[in-house]
């Protein structure tokens, strides 16, 4: 089992934020069931790059932070599908208007990111 080396720091909203949205794919995990992307094999060819566990620990967590909720259904074979709560609603717009932010930049984030990647030999 997974033990925390660094004590939580719940101090403020940001660091309440960056707890509950800390992964690589969450974001865009929420976005994609928000967009009516509900299985996981669906999950998993929208974000092909993710490995099938680390979606599997990022939507356990989503879903212990009461941002999504999972249905299994009593079929064989066995059948989920995850959706938003009102809560990870709320989540959304804020979304939105990140991506937005990183649209109106595209251009210069992607040029800054680049830059620091090592060169090839």
């Amino acid at each position: 089992m997974y033990e925390r080396k660094i004590p939580l720091n719940l101090n403020c909203g940001l660091d309440l934020i960056g707890e509950v949205l800390y992964g690589k794919w969450k974001i865009r995990l929420l976005w994609f069931i928000n967009q009516g992307h509900k299985r996981p094999s669906e999950l998993q060819r929208k974000i092909p790059d993710a490995s099938r566990r680390v979606l599997t620990i990022q939507l356990k967590e989503l879903e212990d932070h009461e941002l999504i909720s999972k249905v299994i259904y009593p079929v064989v074979p066995p059948k989920v599908e995850y959706s938003l709560t009102d809560f990870g609603q709320t989540l959304i717009p804020i979304i939105s208007a990140l991506g937005f932010w990183g649209d109106e930049h595209e251009e210069r984030l992607r040029a800054l990111i680049l830059k620091r990647q090592p060169t090839a030999p």
